[in-house]
């Protein structure tokens, strides 16, 4: 059992609740999209108050989420356009070629958002919040 005296008193030690519950809003609103605009607005508010650590997390996120509307934009416009010119048969490889980068784009989120969680669990800050890798 460790109690508060236990800790590390070079550490400082933050509460990870409310980057956690932004990760969970992240991960469901991928499934449904609601989710994620409360998951982004909640970040924007709490990353100012919040500690170095959360607030990579925070950063992480927000980077996180517009990557991927970003990336999700670009293939809904591939699709359209694919759909133009599938009158022609040339957009049916379009069409996917646009599926392809919205999938992708919504695996690349996904993965972040869970590997952000388990740094989160473990205690450890986001290295480089504002970098595309994971």
């Amino acid at each position: 059992m460790t109690y508060q005296y236990d800790r590390d008193p070079g550490v400082i030690y933050e509460d990870r609740a409310m980057p956690a519950i932004v990760y969970g809003l992240y991960i469901l609103g991928l499934f449904h999209g609601l989710t994620l605009i409360i998951g982004l607005v909640m970040a924007y508010a709490l990353r100012g108050g919040a500690g170095p650590a959360n607030a990579s997390h925070y950063d992480y996120q927000i980077r996180t989420f517009w990557t991927a509307l970003v990336g999700m934009l670009a293939g809904c416009a591939i699709l359209a356009v694919g759909g133009i010119l599938t009158v022609i048969l040339i957009g049916f490889p379009i069409m996917f070629v646009g599926g392809a980068v919205c999938f992708l784009s919504w695996l690349w989120a996904m993965v972040r958002c869970i590997i952000g969680a388990v740094r989160l669990a473990e205690g450890r800050p986001i290295d480089q919040p504002y970098g595309y890798r994971f």
